[in-house]
């Protein structure tokens, strides 16, 4: 049984990516320095996405306990009320990466959703690594390419984009607003 306490409760479950980070800033703005916050969603994929969402704010992602088909995400609210979220430099939109992907064949596209989306519908061209396998996959990137990183909506890809450019990657690119909205060559089960 959960022994947790937590401060305040957010009720993310049936709801994907983005909304339970969605929901998670809005509690956390509403929430004092030094509290403890509860996500509790049912997105599988939410456990990398909060836990990257809680790094890139300062915020302390204090871990996750699964019960009964939930998640539920525990995150500390960071001291510094004036705490500004970051959000990776390097931005290009959807066009402007299928014009990348026409023009040259030495790009790198890496899709950071979770398998089964990539699965179902992708860029013909991607590499599929999911945002909560990154940081032990990176290996399989070289440090010299233009990596450009979609998602569905561009919130994983952007914190995917600051882990990459944190371990040495300096030709990152956060590809907005993503999977969600691309017009562009697609291939997968759906096809």
């Amino acid at each position: 049984m959960n022994s947790i306490k937590a401060n305040v409760v957010v009720d993310a479950k049936g709801l994907s990516c983005p909304m339970p980070i969605v929901k998670t800033k809005k509690a956390m703005n509403d929430l004092e320095a030094g509290l403890v916050l509860e996500i509790q969603a049912t997105d599988k994929g939410s456990k990398a996405d909060i836990k990257a969402w809680s790094e890139s704010t300062g915020h302390q992602y204090l871990g996750t306990v699964e019960e009964e088909n939930v998640l539920k995400h525990y995150i500390r609210k960071a001291s510094n009320d004036d705490m500004l979220e970051k959000n990776h430099p390097n931005v290009i939109n959807n066009d402007e990466l299928e014009i990348k992907l026409k023009d040259n064949d030495k790009i790198v596209v890496l899709d950071v959703r979770e398998t089964a989306e990539f699965a179902f519908n992708h860029i013909p061209e991607a590499i599929s690594i999911p945002l909560g396998d990154l940081e032990g996959r990176m290996g399989e990137l070289n440090k010299d390419n233009e990596i450009y990183v979609i998602c569905r909506t561009g919130n994983r890809s952007d914190l995917a984009a600051q882990k990459l450019d944190e371990n040495g990657f300096s030709k990152v690119f956060n590809v907005v607003p993503g999977m969600s909205q691309w017009t562009g060559k697609t291939t997968g089960l759906n096809k």
